[in-house]
């Protein structure tokens, strides 16, 4: 796993199942546990050196996002910004995703500021967000996004944008396609390869 991550990261060479199986009864004892608790938590895992003790942290927020409201997106963001690998942004991408899409409105402007961001993963995240919404997701701000960040050259935001559109081909193939059709020549190649890869 570590040679896999480019050696970016040290790790206790958990399997992931094994890493699930041994933290669930934990997991289950936090419950009771406040946002606040909950973050505090996740960042303490996030200072410790193995990957995954940030792993931990990410199936803690995912299992209790429900709890998490608008005003976590800070220090969710702020953990994206921290080791930050596609592994761990790809993870609180989808815990982003969860808080946004119940707050839609105010969610959504944070959203459009993190596509700005100067941080390369907090723009990922931005992208992904809306990954498994299905007939929630707003397809305009979708598109929009995908043009804001066309031109940028790095793998995984191109990556990024390739995603988000399959991801929504799934439920809405021909928004995709005719979207594909029209602006398909400002997209990368990869993105592109990546929107149209089920199509």
């Amino acid at each position: 796993m570590q040679a896999y991550m480019k050696h970016h990261f040290s790790f206790l060479g958990i399997p992931t199942p094994a890493r699930r199986a041994a933290c669930l009864p934990v997991l289950r004892t936090l419950h009771a546990a406040e946002a606040a608790q909950l973050l505090v938590l996740a960042q303490s895992l996030w200072a410790l050196p193995e990957r995954e003790y940030q792993y931990v942290a990410i199936d803690v927020l995912a299992k209790y996002e429900k709890k998490l409201s608008l005003t976590a997106l800070p220090n969710l963001l702020a953990l994206v910004q921290e080791k930050s690998w596609w592994d761990s942004v790809d993870g609180l991408a989808g815990v982003v995703g969860d808080v946004v899409r119940r707050s839609p409105a105010a969610g959504q402007a944070v959203m459009d500021e993190a596509l700005h961001h100067s941080n390369l993963w907090v723009r990922r995240v931005a992208m992904l967000h809306q990954l498994g919404w299905r007939a929630q997701v707003d397809a305009q701000r979708l598109f929009a996004y995908a043009l804001q960040l066309a031109p940028e050259q790095d793998f995984f935001i191109r990556k990024a944008i390739g995603w988000a559109l399959r991801d929504y081909a799934r439920h809405n193939p021909q928004a995709v396609r005719d979207f594909l059709a029209e602006q398909g020549k400002q997209l990368s190649p990869l993105s592109v390869r990546e929107a149209a890869k089920h199509l």
